[in-house]
């Protein structure tokens, strides 16, 4: 998706009130919900859930306004980077400047490539930091779920209290398979996750849980799949593929409009077995990071 150019200077509007922002990005981020999932459900958890969830930085909060209207929005949850949604080059570049005037710290950003590529070079020119791209994702949605057959020996049953030291283990592994660092307290995720039901195991018939699989809360009519996680011992058996098409039927079947997902685009195995199942492709989106030099 290519963001349209303006002819016309941009305006953000920065601010760590995340109410405020909600009451100016709210409507242009449920008008898209897909492509915003992940402003969508993150403002959610830290409404739900408290500022500082995932890190001790207070968030920033941004909005884009062109002739008045919002036309893109950004958030930033220190230590990671800034998600920002799809904006033309020179809204991307001035967001980098205004960031700079305020901190060099900005560990990073994550937005489609062509605002991602946007933002990193403008950042890199004001303040000399090498970036290096940490990840490539692509945005899946549900089209048609299809089952896999034949299914792995087993049943799928969602987590419960009894789960709560199993959650919090392969949350921990799945962080640092993934490279997510320091973020939301494991045991603070496990006890979120059970409260509304947000992880469901596949289990061997003798009742040994083998592979887990999340889903966000329901907002804005999508629900986002993750994570999704099998110890690596236990790979290649079929378990994540049977617990992600149990949430997802799960999800449908509570009348949610949409079901999304991201993928590691470096990982072929996982994203031929989200197709396989039903999902489609959307939208890439790059992650990247930044160094700061010596002189910097």
């Amino acid at each position: 998706m290519t963001a349209p150019s303006y002819d016309v200077d941009v305006d953000w509007q920065l601010t760590h009130d995340l109410d405020g922002f909600m009451g100016r990005a709210g409507d242009f981020l449920r008008a898209d919900p897909v492509l915003h999932t992940v402003l969508l459900t993150v403002t959610e958890s830290l409404r739900g859930r408290g500022l500082h969830i995932y890190g001790a930085g207070d968030p920033l909060f941004g909005t884009l306004a062109v002739r008045g209207e919002v036309a893109g929005a950004f958030f930033w949850t220190p230590p990671f980077p800034v998600q920002l949604t799809s904006v033309p080059a020179e809204a991307a570049a001035a967001l980098a400047e205004r960031l700079a005037d305020r901190t060099a710290d900005v560990p990073g950003v994550a937005a489609d490539p062509a605002t991602a590529d946007a933002f990193v070079t403008a950042w890199q020119k004001r303040t000399g930091a090498v970036p290096s791209v940490g990840l490539r994702q692509r945005l899946y949605r549900l089209d048609k779920l299809t089952p896999p057959e034949p299914a792995p020996p087993g049943r799928a049953r969602v987590a419960g209290a009894q789960d709560r030291e199993l959650l919090k283990r392969w949350h921990t592994e799945f962080s640092e398979a993934v490279g997510d660092g320091p973020g939301t307290d494991a045991g603070e995720w496990a006890d979120s996750r059970i409260a509304y039901g947000g992880v469901t195991l596949w289990e061997t018939p003798d009742g040994t849980p083998v592979s887990m699989a999340g889903a966000t809360r329901r907002i804005a009519g999508m629900v986002r799949v993750a994570p999704v996680y099998t110890p690596r011992e236990l790979r290649g058996r079929g378990y994540a593929g049977a617990a992600t098409a149990e949430v997802s039927r799960a999800a449908l079947a509570a009348g949610v409009d949409e079901v999304l997902l991201f993928t590691d685009l470096a990982n072929p195995t996982s994203n031929a077995l989200y197709q396989r199942i039903g999902y489609r492709p959307v939208q890439d989106s790059t992650v990247c990071l930044f160094t700061a030099t010596a002189a910097a």
